[in-house]
């Protein structure tokens, strides 16, 4: 069991010779002790270019995790929620794992690369919680995080840009797929994957090669408009299609310090990834008494009026405080002013009126609105492209 990750902080990824020359804004941030991008250009400009031609994000201090062994399908069945069992080599799968009280820990990725041989791929670092379940089991967890550099490539013109590229036969990849192309005497691994809600795609390549994976790619995307994209257009994104953030939307069960503030996949709207008829995983027995019993909360989405987003509110039923906001922003491409919120139950069944109390400043003022809200059943950008195979051309 190797581990690389925690070695060292403010790391620089493969990609940051380009990346940093595209940064014309020069406004970075911090992922997992990675200088990111906040944004390129222009916040809009990038969002745009996710949802009508092509964008790229640097993807690669994701934290990745190789899991092989005899035992590498059975400890992974054991740790997440869903029946890893199901998941054929060549597909990737979405899931959740929970402490032993059934509170979410992180979401991510599984990636069936062979027999005996998976990627789990999540937003905070699982060292530790992955080898304190491997014991008992014959398997190896290598940290493979500085060891792949990862891009995702989004939007109507992905997949036309990358066959552009050379990638013959990407439009008829499904979504949650996986393809391997020879790159410069390398494997390019190819994922049907995002965190958009849109086509796109997932790069995954050796660092040595990554600047000329970032050259070829831009090259190739040139005529159709390819634009790298920061995380502030991803929030935007992300949001509009209804996803999750570990961090934001939810407090990862080993990082809370009050009681209470964790939620559990029934709590976040995911237990279409609890599979309770397997024997035994982390977490079983107390979701089993939360699905007799009940849960707290409820994750929804709401519709705000206005175009004022509700970041950080209260959701009030009359005068009673009955959620908080975790996520908002004005959607774009759906016209939408969309918020995620965790309410008590049993308040949030869908079409059920609702208030925001924002609060926003300008000028040095700050101004209270309560503007009403609608619980709705679905997120607002859901494009027919993201699941056609093979791929639309654009």
């Amino acid at each position: 069991m190797n581990s690389t990750s925690d070695d060292t902080m403010l790391l620089t990824t493969p990609f940051h010779s380009r990346v940093s020359r595209a940064c014309e804004l020069n406004a970075w941030g911090s992922w997992k002790g990675y200088t990111t991008p906040k944004a390129y250009t222009d916040v809009e400009l990038e969002y745009f270019a996710i949802r009508s031609t092509t964008g790229v994000f640097d993807l690669t201090p994701m934290n990745k995790y190789r899991i092989t062994g005899p035992d590498a399908g059975p400890f992974l069945n054991r740790l997440v929620t869903r029946n890893v069992d199901k998941l054929g080599i060549g597909r990737v799968g979405y899931t959740v794992w929970c402490d032993d009280a059934g509170q979410v820990m992180d979401d991510g990725t599984i990636f069936h690369l062979g027999e005996n041989d998976y990627r789990l791929c999540a937003y905070a670092r699982a060292t530790d919680w992955l080898f304190w379940s491997a014991l008992g089991f014959d398997v190896n967890i290598e940290d493979e995080t500085a060891a792949v550099a990862a891009l995702a490539v989004q939007g109507p013109t992905s997949c036309a840009a990358l066959t552009a590229m050379g990638l013959e036969g990407l439009a008829d990849l499904k979504p949650f797929g996986l393809a391997e192309y020879d790159f410069e005497g390398e494997t390019l691994m190819v994922s049907r994957t995002g965190f958009t809600g849109d086509l796109g795609y997932e790069l995954w390549i050796t660092p040595r090669l990554a600047e000329t994976l970032w050259d070829r790619l831009f090259e190739a995307g040139a005529p159709y408009l390819i634009k790298p994209f920061g995380s502030d257009a991803l929030e935007i994104a992300r949001i509009e299609a209804g996803f999750l953030q570990a961090g934001v939307d939810f407090v990862p069960a080993e990082e809370a310090v009050r009681n209470g503030r964790t939620r559990s996949p029934f709590e976040l709207g995911l237990d279409w990834l609890v599979d309770l008829d397997k024997p035994l995983f982390n977490g079983r027995q107390a979701l089993l008494r939360e699905r007799e019993q009940g849960s707290r909360y409820r994750f929804v989405l709401l519709d705000v009026d206005g175009n004022k987003p509700a970041h950080n509110s209260f959701i009030m039923k009359g005068r009673r405080k009955v959620g908080t906001v975790t996520s908002a922003a004005w959607c774009p491409t759906a016209k939408s002013n969309v918020a995620f919120a965790q309410v008590e139950l049993p308040h949030g069944a869908v079409g059920e009126e609702l208030v925001a109390e924002i609060y926003y400043q300008r000028e040095l003022h700050w101004t209270r609105v309560l503007a009403p809200c609608r619980v709705i059943e679905a997120p607002v950008f859901n494009p027919p492209r993201r699941r056609a195979t093979p791929a639309l051309p654009f």
